[in-house]
């Protein structure tokens, strides 16, 4: 073959590999009026769209734009976005790097930690083992850990899954959470709860725990014979096609596409270690999964996989067991809120004429956001590797924006649907 033909040839291979590339990222310089399409793996069931609305696509841009200027107001080195509405992405990106002083830059498979969005899955998982008939939500714990106890012999009796899974174990708020960032086994840590004077009747008052919210892990596996990790691999990472998501330093650490974590310190931004701490408290803080993987979750979570999760599940675990105060301050900036509950491994923020659930997330440098509106269907989830005003301000920004907007898309979208009918 002629050098001429050669250099023809692989002239067309770099365009069509071009042209692919372009079609599955979305432009950051998008106009407001063009066509954003979003497309993820063939093998994953989430769908590609085209967004013709005018009003949804200036939204997107608008939020981009949000984005990038609290990235750099914030000195965050990486961020991964997805953006769910109904069944259809409609933004997944990457932003940044991965490790600052790098050009190595996050995609929508790049992975981090979830911190205490973690939290989130715990419920869901309990929920399917429910709905089999494997355990019920106001199972006694002793059911499963007959030598479990907390100090007072009558309130480990009362000590229940949906006690467990909405903080209301009676405990001091954190308790051993230091032990936790020691390292100490679990078994280790639960066995020591006996020591721990309870200051609240079971049930009664919203405490946040790690160790103790980390009781349902023995409880499932004492119930399945299965560990916590595997049990989420069967039941929800696999059917959900959450190639990148596990629950495992191990995992983390043998996977070359990951967010490197940092930390902010007066000489700048300061790559920091991946470490195993919170790994041992798996339901609590132990979930590594990138922005693709957040998409299919919020999915599921808007009830568009009801063979995987059922809808009947998600009504239990949204609904609201106990007050309990709103940690991230940035909602109340930006939308009217009128009350905070925490329902089962979900905080529930209640505004004016709106309801969002939402979990946020941190640990070893990482940070994380999730909130989602059941009512419109739509979700957003942000991963970033360092803390800062970007990670803190990227939910409640993005919902400030939509419901700005909400009557503009929908109102669009029903002349849109009428004059296609005719």
């Amino acid at each position: 073959m002629s050098k001429k033909k050669i250099i023809s040839i692989g002239g067309i291979v770099m365009a069509i590999a071009l042209a692919a590339f372009l079609f599955v990222m979305p432009s950051s310089q998008s106009k407001p009026h063009e066509k954003r399409k979003i497309v993820v793996h063939e093998d994953t069931p989430l769908h590609a769209i085209s967004i013709e609305n005018p009003h949804l696509q200036q939204l997107l841009s608008e939020y981009e734009d949000a984005i990038t200027a609290l990235m750099k107001n914030s000195q965050t080195p990486g961020a991964a976005i997805a953006i769910v509405r109904d069944t259809s992405v409609i933004f997944l990106k990457g932003f940044g790097v991965k490790s600052a002083g790098t050009t190595d830059s996050v995609n929508s498979e790049t992975v981090f930690r979830l911190g205490s969005v973690s939290k989130c899955f715990a419920p869901i998982l309990t929920g399917i083992l429910v709905k089999d008939n494997i355990l019920s939500w106001d199972d006694r714990v002793v059911k499963y850990l007959p030598t479990f106890s907390l100090q007072s012999p009558e309130q480990t009796q009362l000590l229940s899954l949906r006690h467990v899974l909405s903080h209301t174990v009676g405990l001091p708020y954190h308790t051993y959470t230091n032990m936790v960032e020691e390292g100490k086994s679990l078994p280790e840590m639960l066995d020591k709860l006996r020591e721990i004077p309870t200051i609240n009747k079971v049930g009664t008052v919203y405490s946040y725990q790690n160790v103790a919210y980390s009781i349902i892990s023995e409880v499932i596996q004492s119930a399945t014979g299965k560990t916590y990790e595997m049990q989420m691999m069967d039941s929800l990472f696999t059917p959900l096609h959450m190639k990148h998501a596990s629950i495992s330093f191990a995992d983390i650490k043998k996977n070359n596409n990951v967010a490197k974590p940092h930390l902010h310190t007066r000489s700048g931004l300061k790559v920091i270690p991946i470490s195993n701490t919170y790994y041992n408290v798996a339901p609590a803080g132990g979930v590594n999964a990138s922005a693709s993987d957040m998409a299919l979750w919020i999915e599921a979570l808007l009830g568009n996989r009801n063979k995987q999760v059922d809808n009947s599940i998600l009504d239990k675990v949204f609904t609201p067991v106990i007050k309990a105060p709103s940690k991230n301050r940035n909602f109340r900036k930006h939308i009217k809120q009128t009350g905070s509950y925490y329902a089962l491994g979900w905080r529930v923020l209640d505004f004016q004429t709106d309801t969002l659930f939402y979990h946020g997330g941190y640990v070893n440098g990482y940070r994380s956001e999730l909130a989602i509106s059941r009512k419109d269907k739509i979700g957003i989830c942000i991963l970033t590797n360092s803390t800062g005003a970007l990670a803190d301000n990227s939910a409640p920004t993005f919902f400030d924006l939509y419901f700005s907007k909400r009557d503009s898309i929908q109102q669009w979208e029903n002349r849109h649907d009428a004059s296609r009918q005719h």
